[in-house]
């Protein structure tokens, strides 16, 4: 798996992302570019803000349990994979702000570096190592990325 730490990748990524016009269509799934950019954001909010609650004690022990491991290793993620609740973006987005903020995630991502993430609690997993980070937020974003063909 790529490391986002690494600013070679941080910049891949963020060429891939300025690869995409607000007229790129999918390969598969429904959603649309701008719920998408929407969509890769919710990882970063969960890290960085409160605007998502803290799933509450059975939940958060189930999301452990049997959704951690298939998040944050390396194995890619099937096509139309469920998604939680907290990551639909049912209603359009400005495809602008929306790009913009997603690449703002990544270079915060990037500033901060390996070391914040060492130990960070995550929402739904709880502590998580540097290298469960950088598979949660880079196979997340390649996926959607290859989703729209960039």
């Amino acid at each position: 798996m790529k490391n986002i730490f690494d600013p070679k990748v941080t910049q891949e990524l963020i060429d891939r992302i300025n690869s995409l016009a607000p007229e790129t269509t999918p390969k598969w799934g429904k959603m649309s570019v701008d719920q998408m950019l929407a969509h890769c954001a919710v990882a970063y909010e969960m890290a960085y803000t409160d605007k998502h609650p803290k799933p509450n004690g059975l939940v958060r022990f189930l999301l452990k349990t049997f959704v951690k491991k298939g998040v944050v290793n390396e194995k890619p993620y099937p096509k139309n994979s469920r998604t939680a609740p907290a990551f639909i973006i049912a209603d359009q987005r400005d495809f602008e702000k929306e790009k913009n903020r997603l690449i703002s995630y990544l270079k915060k991502t990037q500033e901060y570096g390996a070391s914040y993430f060492d130990g960070k609690e995550s929402l739904s997993f709880g502590v998580m190592t540097t290298e469960e980070w950088n598979n949660l937020f880079y196979k997340h974003l390649d996926h959607h990325l290859t989703q729209f063909g960039v």
